[in-house]
């Protein structure tokens, strides 16, 4: 059975939403990252303290969009991982990485500023820098939207799981505006199945 360390709001959403979409089974163990008191078992599953994190029998693995590989790669062959040969997998690849590395991690900056440093601070130069990069990115899925359904071209897949997350993620908690086209994106991936069935577990996790 595959453990899922997790939070609120945090990328363990991504894992989960991709076991849904493989059918794999899964637990969720929430993880409290206010909290001043760390969970031992937490820390030593993940002494760096960030979410999410995996358990796959003796396999530990961090870092959220290196989990979605594994999982394809371990469990697959899947639909949501196009093969190398695969036209959209250049595609792919991109926005597979550029979901967290172009976009959520960037986002996190003022995210972090607007919500934890105090008020004086907020607009600070290095928000500014972020957000200006989330936005020159932004311009680079508005193009592919307007090329294709999805970020792979016309099948959702990884990719969409990896992006689409980072769009909430900035647009609910860090004041970024979606265009026409990314709301249309959100609503067609945020409408499947397995991510309503992701949504649910993780916050009947949190009330548990």
């Amino acid at each position: 059975m595959i453990t899922v360390w997790g939070g609120q709001t945090s990328r363990s959403l991504r894992v989960v939403w991709l076991l849904e979409e493989m059918g794999l089974p899964y637990r969720l163990r929430q993880v409290d990252m206010i909290s001043a008191e760390k969970d031992p078992a937490w820390l030593a599953v993940n002494p760096g303290d960030f979410l999410p994190a995996i358990q796959d029998g003796d396999i530990t693995m961090v870092e959220s969009v290196a989990i979605l590989e594994y999982l394809m790669g371990r469990y697959g062959p899947t639909p949501l991982q196009p093969t190398p040969d695969d036209p959209a997998f250049p595609a792919y690849q991109q926005f597979l990485h550029m979901g967290e590395a172009g976009l959520a991690t960037l986002i996190m900056v003022p995210l972090v500023s607007g919500f934890l440093t105090p008020e004086a601070e907020r607009d600070n130069w290095g928000a500014r820098w972020a957000r200006g990069c989330v936005e020159r990115r932004l311009l680079l899925v508005r193009r592919q939207l307007a090329r294709a359904p999805y970020m792979g071209g016309d099948q959702f897949t990884a990719a969409d799981i990896s992006v689409s997350f980072a769009l909430r993620l900035g647009a609910n908690h860090a004041g970024f505006e979606l265009g026409d086209a990314e709301q249309a994106y959100l609503a067609r991936t945020t409408a499947r199945d397995a991510y309503k069935r992701a949504f649910d577990r993780s916050h009947e996790a949190l009330s548990a």
